[in-house]
């Protein structure tokens, strides 16, 4: 499986914002200048693994969480992220997530069926 910088790049923004930290901080976190920072967030540049692992350990997550696009075993990850996400639903939001999902898969489903 090829490594997909531009997933990467995303997942490093989503934390970075998660945190509250602007690019310019996280740059200066992890000794990057902020055009540099900006290109791996884009995906436009390729990161290195030195580099990642500050990245990660100045966003509090771990490497797994930002390369989880380019692992083939990463299904359980997917699971832990939404279910991080519904953490906070009340009942009816969970219900209609439920809905959602169900209808979403049904149809990626059923797509794939008539393209095989």
């Amino acid at each position: 499986m090829e490594v997909n910088y531009q997933k990467i790049g995303e997942r490093i923004r989503e934390a970075r914002k998660k945190q509250g930290l602007s690019q310019e901080k996280l740059a200066d976190l992890v000794d990057l200048s902020k055009p540099h920072m900006s290109h791996i967030e884009t995906g436009s540049t390729k990161v290195s693994l030195p580099t990642l692992i500050k990245i990660a350990n100045s966003l509090h997550c771990t490497l797994d969480q930002l390369v989880m696009d380019s692992l083939e075993a990463s299904s359980p990850l997917y699971l832990h992220t939404i279910s991080q996400s519904l953490a906070g639903c009340t009942q009816e939001e969970l219900g209609v997530a439920e809905d959602v999902l169900k209808a979403l898969l049904s149809s990626l489903r059923a797509r794939t069926s008539r393209e095989f």
